[in-house]
């Protein structure tokens, strides 16, 4: 299910959302937004709706020191915090010593991030990125529409998105969020 896309433009994360629920063959549309800002950190899940709810309402990220690497602080301190939040939570997963979490993308201090189901950070050589069902073909789209503006660029890569994936629905929603010290 679903297409979450992030792009960041001049210190700003941009950050969209379908509303599709799916399981199995059958879709929902929902009310309860994919895409959110949490503290300073603007976030867009998929894998489950309760994972988002936590990540949204239970997550309380720990303080940035803004003289400490922050590459090391995403893999560290934030993991731990989302580790424990999942786990607290009663969603994480455990098998063979091995925890798993699920896919988002984390936008924060102008840098754009994608957390994996077994808690990896990635960091986008380009300034967008994607996850979802629909992340292949939002990513095309965004590759081929630099010359709009970052919100068109965004809807525009849902769009695609909702076109030709099954798992993407209509209504999208966009957000943004700057640096926030």
């Amino acid at each position: 299910m679903t297409c979450i896309v992030g792009l960041i433009d001049n210190g700003v994360v941009y950050m969209g959302a379908d509303s599709a629920g799916v399981s199995g063959l059958s879709l929902s549309v929902r009310a309860d937004e994919k895409v959110f800002i949490n503290s300073s950190f603007i976030m867009g899940f998929t894998s489950s709706f309760r994972m988002g709810q936590l990540l949204r309402y239970s997550l309380k990220p720990p303080k940035f020191h803004p003289d400490s690497d922050l590459n090391e602080y995403m893999v560290t301190d934030f993991i731990d915090a989302i580790r424990d939040c999942l786990k607290k939570g009663g969603w994480a997963t455990k098998d063979k010593e091995t925890e798993r979490g699920g896919c988002f993308l984390v936008g924060y201090r102008g840098n754009l991030f994608k957390i994996d189901a077994d808690y990896q950070v990635a960091i986008p050589v380009q300034a967008f990125d994607a996850c979802g069902c629909g992340a292949d073909i939002a990513l095309g789209s965004m590759y081929s529409n630099s010359t709009l503006s970052p919100l068109d660029r965004v809807r525009q890569a849902l769009e695609a998105a909702e076109l030709f994936s099954v798992g993407v629905r209509h209504p999208f929603v966009v957000k943004q969020i700057g640096i926030v010290e």
